[in-house]
């Protein structure tokens, strides 16, 4: 395998000691366990592309493998008593340091965004078919904070068949996933009602949302309202609260759970809602997203036109991923945090 790497000083200064600068999890825990130091720089596979990194995206799911909980995903292979990878990060938006053997789509200096194994370092590896070439207009931590969040609600709009006129409901509304999906909705022609805390109300309708509920104040499933489409992001109500609040024959979609306990993380809700739909007209159905650049190449004329924006709450440096991540866990992030790596303003 051939590898070409960039004459960049960054890249000739790693290449002298094969080191990097990077945040290294060796346990799971609190924030404490994130912490800087220099680590091996990863080798890559010919199927690979060897990224330097300029920004990296922090979501709930870069604090489920902080954590190690749900317990579930240790058995599932993510690391049973410690991470399997000790660099944590998989959003990554830079530029091409080096490339596989078998890579064709890329080439060294490409500017490309996707996921990545261990993202918050210097260097990143990433499968060719999990990167895109990054959108001209985006800065390199605006398109960090795209492709795991986007690609998911664009999966579960897939999954939901949204169409032109429907009625759309999206709980959990001002997240990662859910700012995506309140703009991606809208772009499709639905009706969009967003659930959020009051603080976040005003985010939401700027994304586009035609109405909002306050997840404090108002009941969704009161009645007063159905819904052809339920998006459930991140929240934890009950199929039947879930039903009530669908048309006859609406469909919902379980993105996530935050609520369900250590072991299975709210993941037993999400299998048991494609058994009911054995037994009744509605649908529900769970989502299992995947990591592909299909995604991202779909996504990428809707970022270019402003049809989808990135909703950035705060960058922090590398440095300050503990910080990053006391802010994500104390729920007052609007959209998404990025985490730069390397300076750059224009992001071109």
């Amino acid at each position: 395998m051939t590898n070409h790497i960039s004459p960049t000083a960054a890249d000739h200064q790693a290449a002298a000691d094969g080191t990097m600068n990077a945040v290294v999890q060796n346990a799971y825990g609190s924030v404490d366990v994130l912490r800087p130091g220099r680590t091996a720089r990863p080798r890559i596979a010919g199927n690979e592309v060897l990224v330097r990194v300029h920004a990296a995206g922090l979501d709930r799911g870069t604090w489920h493998m902080m954590t190690g909980r749900p317990y579930l995903m240790r058995i599932l292979g993510f690391g049973f008593r410690r991470p399997k990878d000790p660099v944590p990060g998989i959003d990554v938006a830079g530029t091409v340091a080096a490339v596989g053997s078998g890579v064709s789509r890329f080439s060294v200096g490409d500017k490309v965004y996707g996921m990545s194994r261990g993202s918050f370092a210097e260097y990143a590896a990433a499968r060719e078919d999990k990167l895109a070439h990054k959108p001209s207009m985006l800065t390199f931590a605006q398109a960090a904070a795209v492709p795991i969040s986007a690609g998911t609600a664009l999966q579960a709009l897939d999954a939901a068949r949204v169409e032109r006129g429907q009625k759309v409901l999206i709980l959990g509304a001002s997240g990662g996933v859910g700012t995506y999906a309140v703009q991606l909705a809208k772009s499709l022609g639905a009706e969009v009602t967003g659930v959020c805390s009051a603080e976040k109300a005003a985010l939401v309708r700027s994304l586009g949302a035609d109405h909002v509920l306050d997840y404090a104040a108002d009941d969704f499933a009161d009645g007063s309202q159905r819904y052809d489409v339920i998006l459930d992001i991140g929240g934890n109500p009950k199929l039947s609260r879930l039903r009530r609040a669908l048309t006859p024959a609406g469909t919902a979609v379980i993105v996530g759970g935050e609520q369900g306990g250590k072991v299975t993380g709210g993941f037993g809700r999400s299998l048991r809602a494609p058994l009911v739909s054995l037994f009744v007209r509605q649908r529900l159905a769970m989502l299992a997203s995947k990591e592909r650049a299909s995604d991202l190449e779909r996504l990428t004329p809707r970022l270019e036109s402003g049809a989808v924006t990135p909703s950035i709450d705060r960058t922090y440096p590398l440095a300050e991923v503990q910080d990053a991540m006391r802010r994500l866990e104390s729920g007052a992030v609007l959209g998404k945090i990025a985490i730069t790596v390397i300076r750059d303003e224009a992001g071109s």
